[in-house]
């Protein structure tokens, strides 16, 4: 679902923000060479370049970051051009934290429009995010057990594996206060951070990174969009209101005056 989504496989969506019409225009800064996500798993695991070894059946194998920053930024700052020129930062950034032999894809979606923005502006702007799926791999020492032969090998380090896993990818981090006492930070609000950072240093300075921890709850695209429209049409109908109200004011004044 979410490759057929990312890779625009289908021919209609649910979020019907989606313009395929300016699907060319989307931006593949890694492909998948024509495979699926699942055939470039399968590849990795033959060329014994990652491992599942030690997984359970249920874990998670695939990771999808999405890196999206206010559409108004963009379409301050020059639209379709500039958020190129940004998402190419940020996806070097996505190569920093997984390695770019470990990402299956990162395509910058430039057809899903903003509704809200093309309406204030008169003219269309579109949302551009980008979608990132990965592969979340550690490096794991696996040991020689007692079964060795050898018993002056067992507790020391047979292989060092590619092991995909989220669970030991995505730690909490442990941090000491000044108290001595221990805390646990998230790691994603610590991607956050660093995702923020990563883009001011590389010139990009003026956007503001999210509020750091809150507890807002996250909606989906289709909740968010619900929820943007009933505040437009909350709007109009308070602006229509306003403007019978008005109105009916000045056809007061008008008899009044005519009497």
């Amino acid at each position: 679902k979410c490759e057929r989504h990312n890779e625009r496989k289908n021919e209609s969506y649910r979020n019907m923000n989606v313009d395929l019409a300016r699907s060319p225009m989307n931006i593949h800064f890694k492909n998948c060479g024509g495979l699926t996500y699942h055939e470039i798993l399968e590849k990795l695991l033959a060329e014994k370049a990652v491992s599942l070894r030690g997984l359970k059946e249920d874990a998670k194998i695939y990771d999808e970051m999405i890196l999206d920053v206010n559409s108004d930024y963009f379409e301050k700052h020059g639209g379709y051009d500039f958020a190129k020129r940004f998402y190419e930062e940020a996806y070097r950034f996505a190569v920093k934290v997984y390695g770019e032999d470990h990402i299956l894809s990162a395509v910058m979606h430039a057809d899903e429009i903003n509704l809200a923005l093309t309406e204030k502006y008169g003219h269309a702007v579109y949302h551009y995010h980008i979608h990132i799926v990965a592969l979340p791999v550690v490096e794991k020492q696996v040991l020689w057990t007692k079964r060795c032969k050898d018993l002056a090998l067992v507790g020391t380090v047979k292989e060092v594996i590619h092991q995909v896993s989220h669970s030991k990818k995505w730690k909490s981090q442990k941090v000491v206060n000044d108290e001595g006492g221990v805390s646990l930070i998230p790691s994603y609000r610590i991607l956050q951070d660093e995702f923020f950072r990563h883009m001011q240093e590389a010139g990009f300075k003026d956007f503001v990174r999210g509020e750091c921890g809150s507890d807002t709850q996250h909606l989906s695209c289709l909740e968010y969009q619900i929820k943007q429209d009933t505040t437009r049409l909350t709007e109009i109908r308070k602006a229509i209101k306003e403007s019978s109200v008005s109105e009916k004011a000045a056809k007061e004044i008008f008899k009044t005056h005519a009497e």
